[in-house]
């Protein structure tokens, strides 16, 4: 098998990756809270983490992959105070908090589908999962990980002696702590909420009966009781923004090793920003763009992955309108240059190669190779496609280049396109016409296949076509 070379947030280092079962990579990737719009800022996080799926699948592994819907217990902040995220949404819509957690839900996975992103193998919603988490905290306080306190469960961080090892810095996360609302019912304030029973919402509308009182779970908590419980004891790769690094990512490894007693995920990637007029896009903030926006503004999801993948996951991106509307212009292109490669008039005497053109592919495959198994260096795979089309190539071997990139790209430039007998039948009439020069005919016929949505390109070379 071929092996990846991921920047391991853990370690501060690239690291080797090494599935822990030969062939086989189990994926957990924190998903949304489904209190609103999924902003583009969120999307760009899930398209580098379908990257790294489609990368893994492409070499031969076999991904098994979890994502988590929040659907109770994400407060506004993630130092355990402000408000229930579905609550606030529930009360500002006038309906029932299921209702708006299944209305968001759906719209977040009509997001992923537009963006050509593979849906997870298990979907994993915190509300179906109450009694996973209610063992578990039930599990560390019989440990001495965590402690009751006037119906409330909280995490005794002292007692985990790598809590820091993910941030890299306690002087950060002890400066995050001073800046936040001390809640008296903790031993230190920086440990944090496993089960909220006797809180400051009095009305919170989910509620289950628990050990401690009716109340609801914290956060952190459900994503390790379910990535548990659907993976095993051992994770491969964890994933998430950068934002999850400080509180979240940081929670779930206490969580999970002080269970454990080992190290839980072997490898940590965590994508970047999406910024806007350099500020972090945050529905919060009330400076997002959903995809819908995009959308009005005349741009098409596809514009918006291009976007993305062009600059490295890890680096954080500013976008502007501008910036897309270059990004429109390059996948457009390269749009073309797939339905151009793509046409009916791909002869097999292309196949034919010399000595020369079988280098010039191996070069190339080999430079793409190693872009995408360097940590997902898409903006340097991108760079080659295009060398690769510039080239002396005949055009199958360009074809077969830029199929091969798609299935890690996504961009969806070989939708696989089939005419009916009807429609054969007048593209072949339609090209005898012209060797007539009955010119009316041959508009006649064309409009009427435009109609049918197939678009004929006059060539040199001879007639093209693309299904639109």
């Amino acid at each position: 098998m071929f092996q990846f070379l991921f920047y391991n947030t853990l370690k501060k280092e690239y690291n080797w990756f090494n599935p822990i079962r030969l062939g086989k990579v189990s994926l957990y990737t924190c998903g949304p809270t489904v209190y609103n719009y999924a902003h583009i800022g969120n999307l760009r996080t899930y398209m580098f983490e379908d990257v790294l799926k489609r990368g893994l699948e492409f070499f031969g592994y076999q991904v098994c992959h979890v994502l988590n819907i929040t659907d109770v217990g994400h407060l506004e902040s993630n130092h355990d105070f402000g408000d229930d995220k579905l609550v606030l949404a529930a009360k500002k819509e006038k309906r029932k908090v299921f209702e708006v957690a299944t209305y968001y839900e759906n719209k977040f996975f009509e997001d992923l589908r537009s963006l050509n992103i593979l849906l997870p193998n298990i979907k994993s919603k915190a509300t179906d999962h109450i009694n996973l988490m209610i063992e578990l905290i039930s599990a560390l306080i019989r440990a001495g990980y965590a402690y009751e306190n006037s119906g409330n469960v909280y995490f005794r961080v002292s007692t985990f002696k790598r809590y820091f090892d993910l941030i890299g810095n306690q002087f950060d996360i002890d400066k995050a702590f001073n800046r936040i609302d001390i809640d008296t019912l903790k031993k230190d304030n920086r440990d944090f909420v496993l089960w909220f029973s006797n809180s400051k919402y009095p009305n919170q509308l989910m509620k289950w009966k628990s050990p401690w009182g009716i109340g609801f779970p914290g956060w952190h908590i459900e994503c390790s009781a379910m990535a548990l419980f659907y993976l095993g004891r051992k994770l491969d790769i964890h994933c998430g923004g950068i934002d999850h690094i400080m509180v979240h990512h940081t929670n779930e490894i206490a969580q999970s090793e002080s269970i454990l007693q080992h190290q839980w995920a072997n490898i940590w990637m965590h994508g970047d920003f999406l910024t806007h007029e350099n500020n972090k896009m945050a529905k919060s903030m009330n400076n997002f763009f959903t995809l819908k926006d995009l959308e009005k503004e005349g741009f098409k999801s596809e514009h918006f992955r291009f976007l993305c993948i062009s600059v490295h996951y890890r680096h954080r991106l500013n976008f502007s309108f501008q910036a897309l509307l270059g990004a429109k212009s390059s996948y457009e292109k390269l749009l073309s240059i797939a339905k151009s490669l793509n046409s009916n008039n791909d002869k097999k005497i292309d196949l034919v190669k010399n000595s020369f053109s079988s280098n010039m592919i191996k070069m190339y495959l080999k430079q793409l190779q190693n872009a995408i198994l360097f940590d997902l260096d898409t903006p340097k795979m991108i760079n080659v496609l295009w060398e690769v089309l510039k080239s002396s190539l005949c055009r199958y071997e360009k074809k077969r280049i830029l199929k091969l990139c798609d299935k890690i790209l996504g961009l969806n430039l070989f939708n696989e396109q089939f005419l009916t007998l009807s429609q054969k039948e007048k593209i072949e009439k339609r090209q005898n016409a012209r060797i007539e020069k009955k010119w009316e005919l041959a508009d006649e016929l064309r409009k009427e296949l435009q109609k049918e949505r197939v678009f004929l390109r006059d060539t040199v070379q001879g007639t093209q076509w693309y299904i639109n």
